[in-house]
C-alpha cells in the first residue's frame, strides 16, 4: 500500500503585504488573495508569529520538551531570519496545517496566478513526507 502524504503551501510576500496581513489591515489586492482563502476555508498563518508562539508555549511549559526549542529561538532571535520569516505565511486549510494533495494543488495553482497582482514573491508546496524535510535535531 502506497503512503499517502499531506501539504501545505507556504507564500512569501512583499514586506507591505506581510505588514497589513499581520495588522488585518486593508491593501490593494489583499480581497484578491482572501477570495481564494475563502474558497478553500483556509487562512494565514505568518512563520515568525507561528515560530514565536512555539517558544512561548514551550518557555510557559518547559523548553526540554520542545526539541524544536532552541534553533526556534534562535531564529526569531536573529534579525536576518526574523525579517524573512516575517514575509512568509503558511495555508491554514479548516484550521489544520497540512491537508490533502487535491486541496494544495489548488491553493498552489490559484495563489501562483495572482502572484504578481497580489505582491507574493513565491508560492511553495511542502509534504509530510520525513525524507523532504528536516528532522529535529538529536538530543544530546
Amino acid at each position: 500500500m502506497a503512503e499517502t502524504w499531506q501539504f501545505q503551501i507556504r507564500i512569501t510576500v512583499m514586506s507591505e503585504l506581510a505588514d497589513a496581513l499581520r495588522a488585518n489591515s486593508p491593501y490593494e489586492g489583499r480581497d484578491l488573495l482572501e477570495a481564494v482563502l475563502r474558497e478553500h476555508d483556509a487562512s494565514l498563518k505568518c512563520q515568525f508569529d507561528a515560530f514565536a508562539d512555539y517558544v512561548e508555549e514551550a518557555e510557559r511549559a518547559g523548553s526540554e520538551r520542545y526539541p524544536l526549542y532552541q534553533w526556534t529561538k534562535d531564529t526569531i532571535d536573529n534579525p536576518e531570519k526574523k525579517a524573512k520569516y516575517l514575509k512568509s505565511f503558511a495555508v491554514y486549510v479548516r484550521g489544520e496545517e497540512v491537508y490533502d494533495r487535491q486541496t494544495a494543488d489548488s491553493l498552489y495553482a490559484q495563489l501562483s496566478a495572482l502572484a504578481e497582482q497580489v505582491l507574493i514573491e513565491s508560492v511553495n508546496r511542502f509534504d509530510t513526507n520525513p525524507a523532504n524535510n528536516p528532522q529535529p535535531p538529536a538530543r544530546n
